[in-house]
């Protein structure tokens, strides 16, 4: 009988069960891995102005769709080659090690690979992230798990193995660090930095969504780093014994690292600003997660509260130096979120490992840092020359016109909040002609009602001008100041003043209804009470022509 075929009443052989198990271990990893994919997508997309979300999601599907392929025909063969043992073409092994090599390759590859959109987000050409996406899959990347994971060239040369458990180095730090070389290589967004040096803050264009991706980004991480330890393993005694010890020791310090990550960052902010600034404590919950993620097997439970809050303390400070000092925009953070704290976390090993875990502290640190620096340096090289290239083709960057109108609209030919304001009421009468009761409203002339209001009362005021019988407006965002005062507003740390503010402007031609019963509506709508509710003027019309029928006058409104 086939040992892998289970019939009923039968007891499966051990070996089978324990492979099974482990197999499908593996597959609901990946699969948790792969749902990060939608928290980077959240994360990144609230980091971004409104103008750029289709962008930056477009992006985070194409990273996984093109990088998944070039990684399947190309990057897994370049990782075992670089790693000694040839150019295993994946299309030619047996599938039912898929999941366990290649799946599971696949899924950190397209982490690394996405961490460095947030960085270039608001100016890249698609093609060009597109393209450098595709290299950093079939080459970039597998060539550092070659000469890590795969090869262990690092442990064979310094006689002590270089500690990366779950890719806090060979996955974040290397996205990061991408990250960080490919916004140099673009130059910051327009705007961003004055003529003097000074920094224009831009906020992102959603708290939520940012707060939103951070979370699941936390509950696929449990995937990314316990799910790196197998239920059953191979003991000295050649025994399959199950993992339990190595698994709690990796639940307990990724829980630990990620709470003290979002303390550390969310204490330092206060300290700078004197506010708990909430998305340094959502990015910092990430970098404690980043900061443990090459050791959660190793470290001692105090030793990941220390990576942890230190990971999560040096993000404001590292994203200060980044932005102020090498004026690098950098708008996601992604490389104090994975870069600083990816090497920060594996130099740390040998300082925070649990009892036995290091023999000499000298010689693993040596090792990390070895790794570090050989995985840096690869990582700026070949980034660079690819950003580089494609900037001296004219292709790295968008033009300022399309920077300007957003990436939604230039790149996709979409807007992603194309309607404002709600309720969604139809005020346009259907295909009735609304008409007086045979009154001559207006003294017989045409009015123009305009009205200044607060975006959100839209909805009200639509509502309001359908029951007033007022069918047609027409509605503008714009932005502007009055005896609303200025209010501060604070990103990432960071302080700035907002005097213009958002509203809608609402514009009302009106003949056969009372200019006031329309003013009347508009402020029934509008009002709440608070400076800021804004203004209605009422102007006459000098003339007037509906274009479909040459109708003028009153009758062509």
């Amino acid at each position: 009988m086939d040992p892998t075929l289970l019939q009923s009443g039968e007891v499966a052989d051990v070996g089978v069960l324990v492979n099974a198990l482990n197999y499908t271990w593996i597959l609901v990893v990946c699969f948790l891995i792969f749902f990060m994919h939608a928290g980077f997508a959240m994360l990144e997309a609230g980091q971004v102005r409104s103008k750029n979300v289709a962008n930056q999601l477009t992006k985070n599907l194409l990273t996984w769709s093109v990088g998944v392929v070039a990684f399947f025909l190309v990057g897994a063969g370049v990782s075992s080659l670089v790693g000694g043992g040839g150019f295993n073409w994946v299309a030619g092994n047996d599938p039912s090690s898929w999941a366990s090599g290649w799946f599971y390759g696949a899924v950190f590859a397209m982490t690394a690979a996405t961490i460095v959109s947030g960085a270039v987000a608001g100016r890249a050409k698609l093609r060009a992230y597109v393209a450098y996406t595709v290299l950093l899959a079939a080459v970039i990347y597998p060539v550092v798990t070659g000469i890590t994971w795969s090869g262990a060239y690092i442990g064979e040369y310094l006689g002590t193995g270089f500690q990366d458990f779950a890719g806090g180095m060979i996955v974040h730090g290397m996205g990061g660090i991408a990250g960080l070389t490919a916004a140099w290589v673009l130059g910051p967004r327009m705007d961003r930095y004055n003529s003097d040096g000074s920094v224009n803050v831009i906020p992102g264009h959603s708290m939520t969504f940012a707060v939103l991706g951070t979370l699941l980004l936390a509950f696929g991480w449990y995937g990314f780093n316990v799910g790196t330890a197998g239920i059953f393993v191979e003991n000295s005694a050649g025994d399959m014994v199950f993992n339990g010890a190595v698994l709690g020791r990796v639940v307990l310090t990724t829980t630990l690292a990620m709470a003290m990550g979002a303390i550390g960052s969310g204490a330092v902010a206060l300290l700078k600003t004197g506010k708990v600034d909430t998305l340094y404590v959502a990015n910092g919950l990430l970098a404690g997660l980043v900061g443990i993620t090459a050791i959660p097997d190793v470290a001692a439970w105090w030793g990941a509260m220390v990576v942890g809050l230190l990971a999560g303390a040096q993000l404001p400070l590292v994203f200060g130096f980044v932005e102020q000092r090498l004026k690098i925009d950098d708008v996601c953070a992604v490389f104090p979120v994975h870069g600083s704290a990816g090497v920060l976390g594996t130099l740390l090993f040998p300082f925070v490992a649990a009892p036995g875990m290091v023999d000499s502290v000298a010689n693993a640190f040596i090792a990390q840092l070895a790794g570090v620096v050989a995985i840096t340096v690869w990582t700026v090289v070949a980034t660079a020359a690819v950003f580089g290239g494609l900037k001296a083709m004219g292709q790295a960057r968008v033009s300022p016109e399309h920077e300007r109108d957003g990436l939604d609209v230039s790149e996709h030919g979409v807007d992603t909040y194309p309607e404002f304001g709600e309720p969604d009421i139809a005020t346009d009468g259907g295909d009735e002609i609304i008409r007086a009761d045979g009154g001559e409203p207006n003294d017989g002339q045409i009015k123009m009602v305009t009205a200044i209001v607060r975006p959100d009362r839209l909805g009200d005021i639509k509502q309001s001008l359908a029951e007033a019988g007022a069918p047609s407006l027409t509605v503008t965002n714009v932005s502007g100041r009055g005896s609303q005062p200025a209010k501060k507003g604070q990103w990432r740390g960071e302080e700035y003043t907002v005097d213009l503010h958002q509203k809608v402007k609402i514009e009302c031609v009106v003949a056969d209804i009372p200019a006031q019963e329309v003013v009347d509506a508009i402020r029934e709508g509008a009002e709440t009470g608070e400076p800021g509710d804004g203004k209605i003027f009422v102007m006459p019309v000098e003339g007037a022509t509906q274009i479909r029928t040459g109708k003028t006058g009153p009758d062509a409104v």
